[in-house]
């Protein structure tokens, strides 16, 4: 097997020559990578090669990609394929078409080269590394085939650098056990979903549901017999708690997980991850008999979401005392109040023991967060991994205009009170604002016009506001912003608005020294240091409130699409997120 000595050492013809049919046909990329010696790690190697894509010309990516054959095409047909792409290719079942899917993939074949003029490239053997069931290949094609020519170009590199990934693996004789583990880990949770969604092959767990016991009940499982964790309980809220003792039981113990209920037709990794990956660490050190010289508790938080019942971050915030004793009496959409819930899975449903989980603060060193991206930022850098600056902070509101409805045809254009019009102003401005500060975001996900026709001039239309920012200070000034927009609109318009405000979440900026810990290590696994901030809200800007924390990012597959059945992550990069782990525990 190669070894990274071996590439280091070798000349620069000797190094093209070790690393030929990494990409396919294209020695030119291994040629300037060569240039960029020593490489101390694998991914560091992975990550050159894949920078000296991005850093060529047009012309090179599409060569590079018109480089690669058709899937169960006239290459494969006539046995040309290169050794790799005839492994890759069998082992996703495409030599064992049957006639009806052969017949489909050469028509996917011909509309897509026709649209986009270059081959569809998928790395089939999948983020698992196994190979993709044929459905689920000429699914993906079928999806992507709709898409924009610029994106596909983009998804086309991504995958070809996947397949790179699969192949340098080989060379180098890696199999990720780990990360293998992890992925193994979230596919047998996702085969518990609630009625009425797991009948569609859909996942949604939400709170306290048969699914979310089982789900529960398979972490503790997993957590006491494979794991080898010392204590491990659910707790009055339905947290699954870990413990694993460490060598000197008065030190602060590091706090660790992240949720495991869902969102409705969600991913597999959406908060699982920041479980997984830390119970994988435990069992690797019970495993070498090691003991940290502090305690490891992780948390799988039994709510994030804020599905069944209003009442988000719900596992999270019993820890610090932010559970509201009212919540108990909210009713889900049957009509089942959360007190009867928490009875009906065995817990006591009382604020005395729900108290009772408040973590006090001195004995922790603080909370860590491993969590995937939920965005396309990493997954379009090509990096693995990410460290977290801050959680944003957010605002979001229930607004209404309104105006006249009146006759479509009737009404001249300078008589109209039109509140549609108003708001379709409203978003243009929240775009504009948004975008010209960085690391702030603003969206009007709702809209509806009451009792609306298509011959009536809107008299009422009703939104929503979500804004947010890396600070508390760039939140409020795009609230006043966005408020005072209204208002004028509104004004000039003639027209009247309510705004009802539904959540203020304040920014939770990363401790310093535990962002520089998540650093280090990043910088220890050989790949580039990237900060960004997080968009969306996690159940650590929960424990910020209570002690220092800091989050690190994987990115996700699929252009890094979350709350989706889409949601994807390698065995790759969860062995990179293990190997995370690891290092940040060693390292304290």
């Amino acid at each position: 097997m190669m070894t990274l000595d071996q590439l280091n050492a070798a000349g620069p013809a000797e190094f093209v020559a070790l690393l030929d049919g990494t990409y396919e046909h294209s020695p030119w990329i291994a040629e300037r990578a060569a240039a960029k010696r020593p490489y101390l790690t694998l991914p560091q190697l992975k990550h050159a090669l894949a920078a000296v894509v991005r850093e060529a010309s047009l012309d090179e990516q599409l060569g590079l990609i018109r480089a690669h054959p058709e899937l169960a095409g006239k290459a494969m047909v006539a046995k040309t394929l290169t050794a790799e792409s005839t492994n890759e290719q069998s082992q996703a079942g495409l030599t064992a078409c049957t006639p009806e899917e052969f017949a489909r993939i050469q028509r996917l074949n011909a509309d897509y080269k026709a649209k986009f003029g270059w081959p569809f490239i998928l790395a089939v053997r999948g983020p698992r590394g196994q190979g993709l069931a044929k459905a689920e290949i000429i699914a993906t094609f079928a999806r992507r085939l709709a898409g924009h020519p610029d994106f596909e170009r983009a998804e086309c590199l991504r995958n070809i650098h996947r397949i790179a990934e699969i192949r340098l693996n080989d060379k180098f004789g890696i199999e990720p056990t780990l990360g293998n583990q992890v992925w193994d880990w979230a596919e047998q949770l996702a085969v518990h979903s609630d009625p009425g969604f797991k009948e569609q092959g859909q996942l949604t767990v939400t709170y306290l549901t048969d699914a979310h016991r089982a789900v529960a009940a398979r972490l503790l499982s997993w957590m006491r017999e494979d794991c080898g964790f010392d204590e491990v309980t659910i707790d009055a809220v339905g947290n699954v708690v870990g413990i694993y003792h460490g060598s000197d039981p008065s030190a602060p113990r590091l706090l660790t997980g992240s949720h495991y209920d869902t969102v409705r037709n969600a991913g597999k990794y959406d908060g699982r991850l920041g479980i997984l990956v830390p119970m994988l660490c435990v069992r690797e050190l019970q495993r070498a008999g090691q003991r940290l010289p502090y305690g490891l508790e992780v948390v799988g938080f039994a709510e994030e979401e804020g599905q069944r019942y209003k009442a988000t971050f719900l596992g999270s915030g019993a820890l610090i005392d932010r559970f509201k004793p009212e919540w108990l009496d909210q009713q889900d959409a049957q009509g089942v109040s959360m007190r009867d819930a928490m009875l009906g899975a065995g817990l006591p449903a009382t604020m005395e023991a729900i108290r009772a989980l408040v973590r006090d603060p001195q004995r922790y060193r603080g909370f860590v967060e491993l969590h995937i991206e939920q965005g396309p930022v990493l997954n379009e850098l090509d990096l693995p991994l990410g460290i977290v600056t801050s959680i944003n902070g957010s605002v979001r509101y229930l607004c209404e205009i309104q105006g006249m409805a009146s006759h479509a045809g009737t009404t001249p254009m300078d008589r109209r009170r039109d509140a549609a019009a108003a708001v379709a102003e409203l978003i243009l401005y929240v775009e504009r604002r948004a975008s010209a500060v960085p690391d702030v975001v603003g969206t009007v996900g709702m809209l509806e016009v009451p009792a609306g026709s298509i011959n009536v001039v809107p008299g009422r239309c009703k939104f929503s506001l979500d804004l947010r920012a890396t600070t508390n200070t760039a939140r409020d000034a795009l609230d006043a912003d966005v408020q005072a927009e209204l208002a004028r609109i509104c004004a000039r318009r003639g027209l009247s608005f309510s705004i009802t405000p539904t959540e203020n979440a304040s920014a939770a900026p990363s401790d310093p020294a535990w962002q520089r810990r998540w650093e280090q290590v990043v910088e220890g696994l050989g790949l580039p240091v990237f900060r960004m901030p997080s968009g969306a809200g996690h159940d650590a800007m929960k424990l910020h409130e209570a002690m220092p924390q800091a989050m690190l990012f994987l990115r996700g597959l699929n252009s890094g699409i979350s709350h989706n059945p889409l949601e994807a992550i390698s065995n790759d990069d969860a062995e990179l997120c293990v190997r995370a782990f690891q290092q940040l525990l060693e390292n304290l």
